[in-house]
């Protein structure tokens, strides 16, 4: 594991992803770094990631995260993560602007010799098969082939996209990626906020597609989501959304940004609307595997109430104390 996540008391390999519309607050990520791996507080508004920072150190000594989506991130939101011992950036011009440490999540070669030049303390390669919004458009095992190959061996890198299990963070790491992102399997945790009825339909569901039609503000963002009514209704047999939405993101994202539809971060149908939810995971990989791994089980009624610690657990005894080098 990365000298650099050990610096900040990171013990396992394992990195929770911060997934954004109020669904990996402090309860998931408490739980995720209580066990050794590091949690992450999702984005969302300043006051609300400064109340979610203040509850997780109330409850852990341990090291915690928080995650920013540039295109949203405010002055008042990077005071807040400047107090975390990590922040995590997504999607957008990397520019260092927190003291601490600065892991910024990349989707090609290009973007991950810019973040480095611009002072990233490590970055994540983001395959096309993660959940949610994607960064990648090729499989994070040929991105990580190709970074570590021109980054050499001692910067940071950690693989996201499709690791369901403490066998998926084996491969990464002999892959040479230094740590594993999660995102969707940790998602099916009790800690996480996403509703139950969200989560019965992760565990049922298994066909997922790329689009555009969740990104409100956001020109040529594409989410991996679950095939639900909005898909059925606008994607053609190709699982292409209609020109005009493309057309529309790219006219919102030039709104101020302290415009309402401009500075909500495009996550917020994990709230409300269950059929419309954003986050999913490759077919065959995070999504389709729930009750892989001990901890996991998928009770009477199918209801996902595995302990995102005892998932993180799982990988203590994959990679103990004196492996985790």
């Amino acid at each position: 594991m990365s000298a650099l996540l050990e610096r900040i008391g990171v013990e396992l390999p394992v990195v929770q992803a911060g997934m954004g519309g109020g669904i990996a607050r402090h309860e998931l990520a408490v739980a995720v770094s209580e066990a050794g791996g590091l949690g992450t507080i999702g984005t969302d508004d300043a006051p609300v990631l400064q109340r979610e920072l203040d509850a997780a150190r109330s409850k852990t000594g341990k090291p915690i995260a928080v995650n920013l989506l540039l295109p949203f991130a405010d002055t008042a939101s990077w005071r807040v993560a400047r107090q975390a011992d990590a922040v995590v950036t997504f999607w957008g011009r990397p520019l260092r602007r927190s003291p601490g440490v600065w892991l910024h999540q990349c989707g090609s070669l290009q973007e991950a010799l810019t973040a480095r030049a611009a002072g990233a303390d490590g970055v994540i390669v983001q395959g096309v098969e993660a959940g949610g919004h994607v960064r990648g458009t090729r499989p994070a095992d040929e991105i990580l082939a190709e970074v570590r190959t021109a980054i050499g061996p001692d910067y940071p890198v950690l693989k996201a996209g499709g690791i369901a299990d403490a066998g998926d963070v084996r491969t990464a790491l002999d892959q040479g990626a230094d740590a594993a992102v999660l995102g969707t399997r940790f998602l099916m945790s009790d800690e996480c906020r996403a509703t139950p009825a969200y989560k019965q339909r992760l565990m049922e569901s298994r066909d997922t597609v790329l689009n555009q039609l969740f990104c409100v503000g956001w020109p040529s963002a594409t989410t991996r989501v679950l095939w639900n009514e909005a898909c059925e209704r606008w994607l053609d047999e190709n699982g292409n959304e209609p020109s005009w939405v493309r057309a529309l993101q790219t006219a919102l994202s030039v709104l101020p940004r302290r415009a309402p539809a401009a500075r909500a971060p495009p996550v917020q149908p994990l709230r409300a609307h269950d059929e419309h939810a954003e986050a999913a995971a490759r077919r065959g990989r995070a999504l389709r595997r729930p009750d892989r791994g001990a901890p996991a089980r998928r009770p009477a009624g199918g209801r996902a109430d595995s302990r995102a610690g005892a998932l993180s657990r799982q990988f203590e005894r994959t990679f103990p104390a004196s492996g985790r080098a």
